[in-house]
């Protein structure tokens, strides 16, 4: 089962609850997915049970469709968020780490066809292999963070959050308008370009700036 933990493996005092995650918020992205830049940013919630730990070999699910990876800065919280303004939002985040936001891709297409929501496509048990948090005051600017994915030694995704359309923080306070945020909640904060399918038997390595996790599909 799923526990929170810092990048040491050591384990962390917060209960396991939701994952907020925002679409969209690289223009790359948006770009190469052939969507038009949103007005606001676009929210959808993974549960619990999508959480797993990005050390442990990746199951991927079958007779689905295509399953592509996302990587993503991840933001612990640390208190809890309603309504929050830029500063209290600041002062709430626990740490910071990477992680995958898998998608059923094929079943995400036919359901943006018919209008229909996301969830069985991005919301599936084991759909957020995620590695431990870095503590804020270790971490340094991370709205500087650099991503990288590398599948079986070849770059597939790099991007720096930079380049987010909603920075972290006012993106988080947007979220607690809608969604109260709690201590164990995670952010994710959206994807850069190259994503692409995963396949049984491939080899991942999965960076935060310099810090590298590698990790496998089966």
């Amino acid at each position: 089962m799923y526990q929170h933990r810092d990048w040491q493996g050591a384990l962390l005092d917060f209960p396991v609850n939701k994952v907020v995650c925002v679409g969209s918020n690289y223009a790359d992205h948006i770009k190469e997915m052939g969507s038009a830049t949103p007005s606001e940013p676009v929210l959808f919630i993974k549960p619990e049970t999508a959480l797993c730990d990005i050390h442990q070999p990746i199951v991927i699910p079958t007779g689905l469709g295509e399953v592509h990876h996302e990587i993503e800065l991840a933001v612990l919280i640390g208190l809890p968020l309603k309504q929050a303004d830029d500063d209290r939002v600041a002062r709430s985040i626990a740490g910071y780490g990477v992680a995958l936001d898998l998608t059923l891709r094929d079943l995400q297409a036919t359901f943006k066809k018919a209008g229909q929501p996301w969830e069985k496509a991005k919301g599936f048990d084991g759909s957020c292999p995620i590695s431990g948090f870095i503590p804020v005051a270790e971490f340094g600017n991370a709205q500087q963070a650099r991503l990288t994915l590398k599948i079986n030694g070849d770059v597939r995704q790099q991007g720096s959050t930079q380049n987010m359309i909603s920075p972290i923080v006012p993106l988080i306070a947007y979220m607690s308008r809608f969604f109260t945020l709690r201590p164990g909640d995670i952010i994710l904060t959206g994807t850069p370009q190259g994503v692409g399918k995963l396949s049984s038997g491939d080899q991942l390595e999965v960076l935060l700036n310099d810090l590298a996790i590698k990790t496998r599909i089966i």
